[in-house]
């Protein structure tokens, strides 16, 4: 479980941005996206943009290639689907320790 937190924890701390999160909900529908596309309708610049994209990635959960004279961002759904699992261990562990304790009071 330790290394399991140890890989989610990037994933984590890229998420707790407001900026970072809209632009993985941006880049959920599946297409890849242009970094001006990306900055259309965001309150900060392009360059803040390109720094948050730049965590992102860092964490995983983007990757950037270039077509032409443009940088394509795209979402790495595979790393959510890792965070997701980490979050339903967590889950599944306080169930079964909620389960315990249940059983535990209801035989006093």
């Amino acid at each position: 479980m330790a290394k399991a937190l140890a890989e989610a924890a990037p994933v984590f701390a890229a998420l707790g941005d407001e900026t970072r999160l809209r632009l993985v909900s941006r880049l959920s529908a599946g297409e890849p996206v242009s970094i001006a596309r990306l900055t259309d309708g965001e309150p900060v610049t392009r360059q803040a943009i390109s720094k948050h994209l730049r965590v992102l990635e860092t964490a995983g959960l983007v990757h950037g290639e270039r077509r032409g004279r443009e940088q394509l961002w795209s979402l790495e759904a595979r790393r959510l689907e890792d965070a997701r699992a980490w979050l339903d261990e967590v889950s599944a562990s306080w169930d079964r320790k909620l389960d315990r304790l249940r059983a535990l009071v209801e035989d006093a």
